[in-house]
């Protein structure tokens, strides 16, 4: 029988992890939301994987590139590892339909509310797909984790902490442990 891997929680990042000030791309822009940083330890104390999964319209749009989104998220690391916790891989979907970018204003597989990248940090990383989970703080996020086939919980603001720790609760033990 073959081992089952890892389960994940999949984070969207603006509204759930930072505050979301509309195209954040840069370190300046970005405030972390309350227990932000405490709720991704949690969920690397668990044992479970992080990752961040994120539409950047913005790319598309040409309000900023690429470039700055890998900073950004470089950074997010640096300052989560001051505080023990980490981000196992970063996805964001540069598309939109509506862009500027001609080579990016295509409707795809990535963007939210499709799956592209919660498959995608599936097949990247072996996960147990049964006990992982999103947390967005849209319907999109919300569609997104049911067509990838995981559960998904919206966040509205409050603790992210404790919403982490329930949803990591329900998702109960591996199956044949207890």
């Amino acid at each position: 029988m073959m081992k089952k891997g890892r389960p994940a929680v999949f984070f969207d990042r603006d509204g759930v992890l930072n505050h979301d000030a509309g195209y954040v791309h840069t370190p300046e822009a970005f405030v972390w939301t309350d227990e932000a940083v405490a709720a991704v330890r949690h969920v690397n104390d668990a044992g479970w994987l992080a990752f961040v999964v994120t539409n950047q319209s913005g790319i598309a749009r040409g309000y900023y590139g690429p470039g700055n989104v890998a900073r950004l998220h470089r950074w997010m690391q640096d300052e989560l590892g001051r505080h023990g916790a980490h981000i196992d891989a970063y996805y964001y979907c540069p598309h939109h339909v509506d862009g500027l970018i001609a080579e990016l204003a295509v409707e795809c597989s990535c963007r939210k509310p499709q799956p592209g990248m919660l498959l995608a940090a599936m097949d990247d990383w072996g996960v147990d797909r049964e006990r992982s989970l999103l947390i967005g703080d849209k319907p999109s996020d919300l569609e997104a984790a049911r067509r990838a086939g995981i559960r998904g919980y919206l966040f509205q603001g409050g603790s992210l902490l404790r919403l982490v720790r329930e949803a990591i609760e329900a998702a109960g033990p591996p199956v044949g442990e207890s």
